[in-house]
């Protein structure tokens, strides 16, 4: 862990998010004491991707009877 002062930090911050950004934790002092820590964002989770979800609803079993959708044209819902 890589630690900075204030000073430092105003003077030198793009520096300090490239290190941020590689994954690296940096703690900022003031006289000696930590006062702040920059670390990384966590990475965004990946998209969902519905149309896998779609062909595997479709693949599964189908359950017998009328779907909701028929039961709603008929009225019955």
């Amino acid at each position: 862990m890589k630690t900075a002062t204030i000073a430092d930090a105003k003077s030198h911050l793009s520096s300090l998010l490239a290190d941020v950004e590689a994954g690296e934790e940096i703690v900022i002092t003031r006289r000696g004491r930590p006062v702040a820590r920059l670390v990384p964002e966590p990475r965004a989770a990946a998209a969902f991707d519905w149309e896998a979800l779609h062909v595997w609803v479709e693949s599964g079993p189908q359950a017998p009877g009328a779907t909701v959708a028929e039961l709603r044209e008929q009225n019955l819902l």
